[in-house]
This record gives C-alpha cells, sequence and structure tokens, in this order.
C-alpha cells in the first residue's frame, strides 16, 4: 500500500515507518524537520511540509491508500492544548482535496473526562491531572472525526508508552478509553512504542475498526 506518515519522526512514528517498510508498503513521510529522519530505504520518500497547511498536505496525500499519524504536542499548563484539532481539520480537508478517505491515528486510554475513575490512584490523581490539557485536545479530535461522514477513520488509544520495539504478543482490545478486566478495571498500564505501530498496521488489511475508537494493550 501507499501510505503517508505524520509524525514520523516521533518515537512511535520511526516504529511505523520502519514496520511499514519492512512489510513492503511505500511510505511517504511528511516532516517538519527531513533532517530528524535518519530512515534511508528505496521505498521511502521523506518530504517537508506544514501540517497547519492543507495545501502544502494535500500535494503529498495525493495517490495514497492511507494517511497515519502519530503526531504528538506538548503538555500546556497556561493554556489549552490544540495542535490535535488543528491539525486533524487541517488533514481531512487536504484529505478530501486529494479524495483520500482512510486515516489511522493514535490518541491515549482516558481522553473522555469521566473515563479515568477505574484507574489507579497515582494515575487518578497524578498523572491524568497533569496531562489533562492534551487528553481534552485528544478528546476534542475524536469527536471531531465522529462527524466526518465521508472518512474512514479509526483512533487508536495505547495506555502509556514504554520506547519498546514491536514484540510477538497478542493484543487485548476494547471499543472504549481503556481496556477493562472481567471488574472494569484498567488491564495494566503500559505499552511498547513498536506495538502501537504494529496494531496501526494491522488495521491496513481489517475494516473492524473504520469508524471507531480501540484501545490496545499487549496480554
Amino acid at each position: 500500500m501507499k501510505v503517508a506518515v505524520l509524525g514520523a519522526t516521533g518515537q512511535t512514528g520511526q516504529y511505523l515507518v520502519n514496520q511499514a517498510l519492512q512489510q513492503g508498503h511505500t511510505v511517504t513521510a511528511i516532516v517538519r524537520n527531513p533532517g530528524k529522519l535518519t530512515i534511508h530505504h528505496d521505498n521511502l520518500k521523506v518530504v517537508e511540509a506544514d501540517i497547519f497547511s492543507a495545501e502544502s498536505l494535500k500535494t503529498h496525500f495525493k495517490g495514497q491508500d492511507v494517511i497515519m499519524s502519530c503526531l504528538g504536542f506538548p503538555v500546556s499548563i497556561f493554556s489549552a492544548v490544540t495542535g490535535y484539532t488543528l491539525s486533524m481539520k487541517i488533514m481531512i480537508s487536504a484529505m478530501r482535496e486529494a479524495q483520500v478517505n482512510r486515516i489511522i491515528t493514535m490518541t491515549s486510554w482516558y481522553t473522555e473526562p469521566n473515563s479515568g475513575t477505574q484507574s489507579p490512584y497515582l494515575i487518578r490523581f497524578l498523572l491524568l491531572p497533569l496531562i489533562r490539557s492534551v487528553l481534552t485536545n485528544m478528546h476534542q479530535m475524536e469527536q471531531f472525526l465522529q462527524e466526518t461522514g465521508d472518512i474512514n477513520w479509526t483512533v487508536v488509544r495505547p495506555p502509556g508508552l514504554k520506547n519498546l520495539p514491536a514484540s510477538a504478543q497478542e493484543f487485548l482490545t476494547h471499543e472504549g478509553y481503556f481496556v477493562p478486566d472481567n471488574s472494569g478495571y484498567p488491564v495494566g498500564s503500559t505499552v511498547g512504542r513498536g506495538d502501537v505501530a504494529r496494531f496501526m498496521l494491522s488495521l491496513l488489511n481489517n475494516n473492524a475498526w473504520v469508524k471507531k475508537g480501540v484501545a490496545i494493550i499487549t496480554k
């Protein structure tokens, strides 16, 4: 497949690009700073573009089978985070102009404001308040995607990310904001970035999660 990747220089994005190339896909890495991507491959094209400009993106979206986004934006203490919604609105606009209708993006567990009530004490009272500005904007982006009737989107929600390569472990999935055990409590709290990339790529030949958000973790 022809895959365009945004956030390709990030930690998860680099795993995604590498695995996509290993699987035989043709990858266009859309980056702000091409020098930060150290991967070289005959099937990899690295292009510079502005993620906040539909005009800049649509040229690179044309002819692609799918857009995959690993974009991340930092926590803000004093102001709202807006990068997730702003960039997604631009991406969707560029996709429509380029006539591409499949996007796979990643957010996180607990984006919905009340979804963390069953999480462990430290996560609920320390971590989630610290990153709430990011989670709020991720949730707003998810809501925006739900309103795009013409776009086949999938939101992949991992828990805490570890900088680990892909494993062969089976995935646990749930259409919701975390993966619950039989009692409704979260199963684990972290996943390797390589496994997130592996799951995202598994969706290229799988329509099970089209127009849905899926929380994931490995067994």
